[in-house]
């Protein structure tokens, strides 16, 4: 790589942002080159622990909240102005991919330790961030650390949820040594968020720009669905005498995905857990519990297409004779992000001559949450292939850099903006 490369105010390294990736991607690293550290795991309290010290060599004051939120401030010139927050997540997927979140808290780290180097005086403080499960892989629902520090989710619950081993939050969190004292809520008013992020899908790649300014963000809805039928053996039962309930669910996850692009253009859906009992060759399935996932920018079409689901839940377990419960266990609004913020981080692009264009995503973000607190935005970088939530996810390093300066340039207008 080369070497310092200056935006507005502030040079970033790349190097150094490169070596602190490398070394962060150590830390529950795959064989094949992924990422394997769930939120609250023993490689997610290693990374935490590199984290803070990552901090306090910077001198910023650390502090942890009740729900293990990890915030670092560095003061402004003026202590009293209301504080620029950025960073992201440092959770995985089970098996995912070294990018998603990770990248977002180091371009944070990277921007703070170019103003450390050049000892710049900025207006406001900065707060750096790593939220809490923001994957939701091993406790649901996703983006939990955000969520309990907004006020969109209730602390308490939070703390109780538990695991497929029904370890809660609050075990995990004690297990760790991250059960922190400050209460999961704001200080004080944050000025504006801002968050970094790998795009998780082609738009950017195909169209040749390195970075993306996001407007918004899909609105979407989790449900979970348990069928109960009856076990019995495969060989004697005849099939009109069954109440198989893997048939029924069966019937369910086709529907599912006969949904994408009905409603809207926009319209994703998945089911993305999928768990059968007993689990026998022989045996006829009595029990089947999986997840479904809607996604679209039209929050009324998220609330059909949670109708369809359940409609669809119905009909297959009366065709089959057999039980079920559904619960919707979390929806999200659409998000529209901050105009302000979001031309902020525009002219920050023009200016360091950086290709861009503005974009919707279609992921969740804790800056989906940070929205309903704060003027927010997010920076994108591309997905090589679109890839994500899997080993295989990529980001070009030379997208990485552009991506890096950008924020850092974005971040230096915002700390030093007017209210």
């Amino acid at each position: 790589m080369g070497g310092y490369c200056t935006v507005g105010m502030v040079s970033i390294d790349p190097n150094r942002l490169e070596s602190s990736f490398e070394a962060y991607s150590a830390i529950g690293r795959t064989e094949n080159d992924g990422l394997h550290r769930l939120a609250l795991s023993e490689a997610d309290a290693r990374i935490r622990d590199r984290f803070v010290t990552d901090l306090e060599a910077l001198d910023l004051a650390v502090r942890v909240d009740e729900v293990g939120n990890i915030f670092g401030r560095r003061e402004g010139a003026d202590p009293d102005a209301a504080p620029v927050l950025i960073g992201s997540h440092l959770d995985s997927q089970p098996y995912g991919g070294r990018f998603d979140g990770q990248l977002g808290v180091l371009s944070a780290l990277e921007t703070l330790r170019a103003l450390a180097d050049a000892d710049i005086d900025h207006e406001r403080p900065i707060e750096i961030v790593n939220w809490t499960n923001e994957e939701g892989s091993r406790f649901k629902p996703a983006l939990m650390g955000s969520g309990a520090f907004t006020g969109q989710l209730d602390t308490a619950e939070v703390l109780e949820t538990t695991d497929a081993d029904g370890v809660s939050v609050a075990e995990a969190l004690a297990e760790i040594g991250y059960d922190g004292d400050d209460p999961a809520e704001p200080q004080e008013p944050y000025h504006a968020a801002l968050e970094l992020h790998v795009e998780q899908g082609p738009k950017l790649e195909e169209a040749g720009r390195s970075v993306g300014i996001v407007e918004g963000v899909l609105g979407m809805a989790w449900l979970e669905v348990t069928v109960h039928g009856d076990a019995d053996h495969a060989g004697p039962s005849p099939t009109h005498a069954r109440r198989d309930a893997l048939v029924a669910a069966a019937d369910v996850v086709s529907a599912v995905r006969r949904l994408s692009n009905r409603a809207a253009a926009d319209v994703v859906t998945t089911v993305g857990e999928f768990e059968v009992s007993p689990g026998s060759i022989n045996v006829i399935p009595d029990t089947v519990r999986f997840t479904v996932d809607v996604r679209s920018y039209d929050d009324a079409v998220v609330g059909e297409l949670v109708d369809h689901v359940e409609r669809e839940v119905e009909n297959a377990c009366a065709r089959e004779g057999v039980a079920y419960d559904l619960e919707e266990i979390w929806r999200i609004p659409h998000t529209e992000f901050s105009s302000s913020v979001a031309n902020t981080a525009l002219d920050a692009a023009a200016a360091v001559g950086a290709s861009h264009q503005p974009m919707v995503s279609g992921a969740g973000h804790d800056a989906t949450y940070l929205n309903e607190l704060t003027e927010t935005a997010m920076l994108f970088v591309p997905s090589v292939d679109g890839k994500t939530h899997n080993e295989a996810e990529y980001t070009a390093w030379p997208d990485v850099v552009e991506g890096a300066h950008v924020f850092a340039e974005t971040v230096s207008r915002l700390v030093d903006a007017g209210d």
